[in-house]
């Protein structure tokens, strides 16, 4: 199986204040994306130099409650793998939960022995529905 890293998300309660904080450290806005159905932001962050190592601080529009007191700022690692049917299917024969399946060929969530959540995305376009992903309903959360 072959994975390259792509990101770690935080969540931030506001997204300028978090972004000037971040700019201290040196790191500078790589890209943006907006999503008005879903209603949030993701700015990716990294060091010059170091665009492929970005941070993606992610803000959602109607607020969130829980933070900062609910340890929900960290919210994934995110891994790039080819196949991301065969990389599900390989961690589920081991034994790992696949809290949510890649049921659209481009996306799925597991989580480590130690509770941390890892994203796994299709590398380039995502794959064709295909089973058992399709019709897998969710594990726990993620």
């Amino acid at each position: 199986m072959t994975i390259r890293y792509l990101h770690t998300m935080v969540r931030v309660l506001d997204l300028e204040k978090s972004m000037a904080f971040y700019e201290l450290l040196g790191l500078k806005e790589t890209r943006r994306f907006e999503n008005d159905k879903g209603r949030f932001t993701l700015v990716f962050m990294a060091p010059p130099g170091q665009e492929d190592c970005p941070v993606e601080l992610t803000y959602n529009w109607d607020g969130d409650e829980g933070l900062p007191s609910d340890s929900r700022h960290f919210g994934h690692l995110a891994y790039a793998v080819d196949d991301i049917y065969a990389a599900c299917q390989s961690l589920m024969d081991a034994g790992v939960t696949i809290n949510r399946p890649p049921r659209d060929g481009h996306m799925a969530f597991v989580r480590s022995p130690d509770n941390v959540s890892i994203e796994l995305l299709q590398k380039g376009e995502a794959l064709p529905p295909a089973e058992p992903w399709a019709s897998m309903e969710n594990t726990g959360h993620w």
